[in-house]
């Protein structure tokens, strides 16, 4: 089959981020033509103007729409778009000029109908961005299940860079109205249809993750709250590894406590911990200012999706609420 690419991008009022964005798309190395499709989400501040500056230097379609959240912004691009396999990408990724090379180097040997890439930090990130970049990417942090694992079965790729066949989309429908959480419940509807999902190592982009501490907790305290919701959806996809980031709370509570009396030994082996991830994020990105901040990411990751797992747990679990109901921010309602 001849494969022929759409860009699939979302944005919501962030047009500086889209001019980043297709200025690294604009010097792909990739000989073939390629769509860009880019789905305004009900914006208040307009990218048109920033996405006409590019139409000398990319196939680039623009489309305005209501605000519907990024999933069902998605699956609209995707019916609009013409290619027959769709690279789904956040506004704010920048992507390296081999990108498209290694995605399609990858698929015309071998070609599945879903696949993931990693992200990293470009080395023009702010330290802050680079410290939770290293939060949610190192192995020492989290096992490598957002793609820094080599080798991952039945990999459930992330929508900041993602790929889907036409066929893969229209046999699913696409992305849900759940957010977050929308990714990989697709790839887990996927899997259970037949079709194949894997991880492309090489296909990396770099993840700006424009947020501050503050953004950075709801964030993941949100990534906490949705996983029994996807664990209820999925029974099969339940891990005692989504579990990990409470154990690892309730253990420095037990730990805090056994100091105070006299037990020193549980919080040493938590400060060891930290002190492993200061010295490597300090060392891979040559700044002792990253490998402190790395160590606050961390613990804030842990405590908010830790915190967000318990509180679905107990609202799903034990007091047998309906997703929507005990969590309607989690749900958009608009989408068609």
């Amino acid at each position: 089959m001849q494969i022929h690419y759409s860009f699939i991008i979302p944005v919501y009022n962030r047009p500086e981020e889209i001019r980043e964005l297709l200025q690294s798309m604009a010097v792909l190395e990739f000989s073939a033509p390629f769509e860009v499709v880019i789905i305004e989400d009900g914006s208040t501040i307009s990218s048109e103007a920033v996405v006409k500056e590019f139409e000398q230097l990319l196939q680039i379609n623009y489309h305005y729409k209501q605000n519907t959240g990024p999933g069902d912004s998605r699956n609209f691009g995707m019916m609009q778009a013409k290619g027959n396999y769709y690279i789904i990408l956040d506004s704010d990724v920048i992507l390296p000029a081999n990108y498209l090379q290694e995605v399609d180097s990858y698929l015309s040997s071998h070609f599945v109908a879903c696949f993931g890439g990693p992200d990293g930090a470009h080395e023009s990130f702010t330290k802050l961005q680079k410290a939770i970049n290293y939060a949610m990417t190192s192995f020492i942090t989290t096992g490598g299940i957002r793609g820094g694992k080599k080798s991952v079965g039945k990999f459930q790729p992330r929508s900041f860079n993602m790929g889907l066949s036409k066929e893969a989309f229209e046999a699913t429908g696409g992305f849900g109205l759940i957010h977050p959480g929308e990714d990989p419940d697709l790839s887990l509807r996927l899997l259970d249809l037949g079709f194949e999902s894997v991880l492309i190592p090489d296909a990396i982009v770099f993840h700006k993750r424009r947020i501050d501490w503050d953004k950075f907790y709801v964030q993941v305290n949100k990534f906490g709250m949705v996983r029994p919701i996807l664990n209820i959806w999925h029974p099969s996809s339940t891990k005692i590894t989504f579990w990990f980031p409470s154990l690892f709370m309730i253990g420095l509570l037990i730990s805090l406590l056994f100091l105070l009396l006299g037990v020193p030994f549980f919080i040493l082996c938590y400060l060891l911990y930290f002190i492993i991830i200061g010295v490597d994020a300090g060392i891979k990105n040559k700044s002792l200012y990253i490998g402190v901040a790395a160590i606050k990411a961390t613990f804030i990751q842990f405590f908010g999706y830790g915190t967000g797992f318990l509180k679905a747990i107990w609202k799903l679990n034990f007091l047998k609420m309906e997703p929507q109901k005990a969590f309607p921010k989690l749900f958009f309602k608009n989408a068609k």
